[in-house]
């Protein structure tokens, strides 16, 4: 059942990405990589953080544009869109 929900809600919340422009790597696992063509991954990360949303940004050579977004529950994988949203 975790499995599942997991699944369902990393779909969900790569569907609501790529409507936003992202672009998602494709993953297996409970979280995805995620960039915006026109958007710097450190200032995404900044105002996800000052929305209270909270995802990883490493500062590191190829990745330094992507954001790690662990999946969450509904409410949190939707939250994460509409922040997006406001940002981007």
């Amino acid at each position: 059942d975790s499995c599942a929900r997991v699944i369902a809600n990393r779909t969900l919340m790569t569907r609501g990405l790529e409507a936003l422009g992202f672009v998602v790597l494709p993953s297996s696992a409970n979280f995805v990589f995620a960039r915006h063509p026109d958007h710097d991954g450190a200032m995404l990360f900044k105002g996800l953080r000052d929305r209270a949303v909270l995802v990883r940004h490493f500062n590191k050579p190829r990745i330094d544009r992507f954001l790690r977004i662990t999946v969450g529950t509904d409410e949190q994988c939707t939250g994460l869109v509409e922040a997006l949203r406001e940002i981007v």
